[in-house]
């Protein structure tokens, strides 16, 4: 599972850079420097959940879409609305 190994290096990196966040912060430095590495977090948090989300459609949804249980379609179809929805 290389897509896993790969999942888990950037989440691990983005504590290491939200540990360096905080550290900032209760340092008191510069705020637009504080900005950038908690952008950074973020940008590793959301390429994280894309890679999980991209796994998700590969597998399980795959799987259940192959399968003749309408409600377990259904309840797939609902998921992916729900965490891709703005609200």
């Amino acid at each position: 599972m290389e897509q896993d190994k790969k999942i888990s290096t950037g989440l691990k990196k983005a504590i290491t850079h939200l540990t360096k966040v905080i550290k900032m912060l209760e340092d008191g430095e510069y705020c637009i420097d504080i900005l950038q590495q908690n952008l950074a977090v973020i940008g590793l948090l959301r390429s994280a959940n894309n890679k999980i989300f991209e796994r998700h459609l590969h597998s399980c949804l795959t799987t259940a879409m192959k399968g003749t249980d309408e409600k377990k379609k259904q309840k797939m179809i609902e998921e992916i609305l729900q965490i891709t929805m703005i609200k």
